[in-house]
């Protein structure tokens, strides 16, 4: 499929809504590449011996008739005759086949058969980009088919994996093929719209640079191509339509045949992911009936996972290894009889378990009284924002370095601050700190973006967590209440230090809506006074 000078325009301008900068220029996939790759013979491979596992490259036949780029490890001296439990990987977005190569390896020389392939529509698998569509979870099923029919692998002990794009699309085959026993899904989402659209706001660089990676590396689809356009051009006729859309590549809408069908599922996730924030996930977590786990650590998007990549040590590979040990190969390893929600602060401190999510802020709540009014002029970006996508998180986890701002610095006519006492203890959040508010706007149609800060002696704040919210059609002057979710987190305050709510109307990370002139009033009405909700660890 050749690249026409209009996508090549819609790319550059979804790298530029992204972050504001002009993509490098990728070669277009060759013309095999597209969906008439169909006609390439699925039994083709290519070998190469690895040390232990057997490694070959095969053409794997996808859903519909398009050829999918795929790779196959088999335990060293596989005996004729026996099976081996089964683990397919797709690929996450804009990645090739050979993503999963160092943990492929590692999981075929403890026994298994590891199927992993490019997702339908990139790099040279057939096919145009579905996004999580039915034909990416048909996909699944064929694959299964094809490692059943051509690997020693076993019908009867099937798993899945994989992270961001590989991981939503596994947890959508586990609702629609009764074969998969056990799922690791890793940096995805559960929920899309509640990712990239939660609070009723685009989350403008996460999805830019999606769509963006997308047209460089593959093929979109004329429905991606205009859900992009739509999306990121702010269309609100075409907002049913595309959370319609949404809701049909999400998890959570099937959650009760995933629950059905009885998979056992392990969720992994990074507090700081900005392209699928973990609130949605902990919500999928605590739908599920079936053998479960959760495990939430510092970082952003892949970045908890992305050392394993590598080959490197990394727990969250280190327990998907033991998921599947447990649940394919019934090894009695301990992980079913841990605590299910294990979580790392953002601190220097080790692992805590839980028994469910909810129990995750056990220790009460501390609520930040916002009793001042506060009225912001619009259109104006404070100093107090999220950060970049991917970088600022992944400056958290390697060097404890959030993004920061100097409260007493942020300009008051674009910001509105409250804060509380200096605290004599640590405060150990954890969870979701939740807002509610009432809000008088101007103008019918807004956008405010909420963060928490932990703010030392200076004045200096960093950011614990944050959350866009937008409205549409309200009457200009006229009042109106807001409950909004802060991105869950797990964040260690120190005595002394102050946390501070900031309120602001610019943000980098989302698309905002305040027309020219806006202004926003907070208040605190004494029928419905106005808080932060602040969770905390127990002591």
């Amino acid at each position: 499929m050749e690249r026409t000078p209009t996508a090549a325009a819609v790319a550059a301008l979804l790298a530029a809504t992204a972050l504001g900068l002009a993509p490098h220029q990728a070669q277009a996939a060759p013309a095999h590449a597209t969906a008439n790759a169909a006609t390439a013979a699925p039994t083709t491979r290519t070998a190469v011996q690895t040390a232990a596992a057997d490694l070959r490259f095969h053409d794997i036949p996808g859903s519909g008739g398009i050829t999918l780029k795929g790779n196959v490890f088999t335990p060293d001296g596989a005996a004729t005759g026996r099976k081996y439990p089964l683990i397919v990987l797709p690929t996450s977005w804009g990645m090739p086949q050979i993503e999963y190569i160092a943990q492929a390896k590692k999981l075929a020389d403890s026994g298994y058969v590891v199927v992993s392939y490019t997702s339908r529509g990139f790099w040279l698998s057939g096919g145009q980009i579905e996004v999580a569509g039915p034909p990416d979870v048909a996909d699944v099923s064929a694959v299964i088919d094809w490692a059943l029919a051509n690997t020693p692998a076993d019908a009867d002990r099937i798993g899945l994996g994989g992270v961001s794009y590989g991981a939503g699309i596994t947890l959508l085959a586990s609702a629609h093929d009764p074969r998969v026993k056990a799922v690791v899904a890793m940096s995805g989402w559960a929920d899309l719209i509640e990712s990239i659209y939660s609070g009723r706001t685009q989350h403008r660089q996460a999805a830019g640079l999606l769509g963006a990676a997308g047209y460089l590396t593959g093929r979109p689809g004329p429905e991606l191509q205009s859900v992009l356009g739509d999306f990121l051009g702010s269309r609100l006729d075409r907002e049913a339509q595309m959370i319609e859309w949404g809701r049909k590549r999400s998890a959570a809408e099937q959650v009760d045949r995933i629950n059905a069908n009885g998979a056992a599922i392990m969720l992994g996730n990074a507090w700081g992911d900005t392209v699928f924030p973990p609130n949605q996930y902990a919500k999928f977590y605590e739908r599920l009936t079936g053998p479960k786990r959760l495990e939430f650590r510092p970082g952003d998007h892949a970045t908890a996972e992305g050392t394993g990549l590598l080959g490197l040590p990394n727990d969250t590979w280190t327990n998907a290894h033991r998921w599947f040990d447990r649940h394919l190969k019934g090894e009695r390893n301990g992980i079913d009889t841990e605590a299910p929600v294990q979580i790392k602060s953002r601190g220097d401190g080790g692992y805590e378990g839980y028994p469910d999510w909810a129990s995750v802020g056990s220790g009460g709540t501390e609520k930040l009284p916002l009793t001042d009014s506060e009225h912001l002029f619009a259109n104006v970006d404070s100093g107090a924002n999220g950060g970049v996508v991917i970088l600022s998180s992944v400056l958290d986890q390697f060097f404890k370095a959030p993004p920061v701002a100097s409260i007493p610095l942020l300009p008051r006519s674009f910001a509105a601050v409250w804060q509380s006492g200096r605290h004599d203890e640590a405060r150990h959040i954890r969870g979701t700190v939740r807002l509610h508010t009432t809000v008088t706007p101007t103008k019918g149609d807004g956008t405010f973006v909420a963060y928490l800060y932990d703010v030392g002696p200076l004045g200096i704040g960093k950011l614990v967590s944050n959350a866009p919210y937008t409205f549409h059609g309200r009457t200009p002057g006229q009042a109106f209440g807001v409950d909004l979710e802060l991105f869950s987190t797990a964040y260690d305050v120190p005595a002394g230090h102050r946390l501070a709510l900031v309120v602001d109307t610019v943000d980098p990370l989302y698309i905002e809506h305040n027309p020219t002139g806006a202004q926003l009033t907070f208040s605190s009405p004494a029928g419905d006074p106005s808080y932060v909700s602040v969770p905390l660890r127990e002591r």
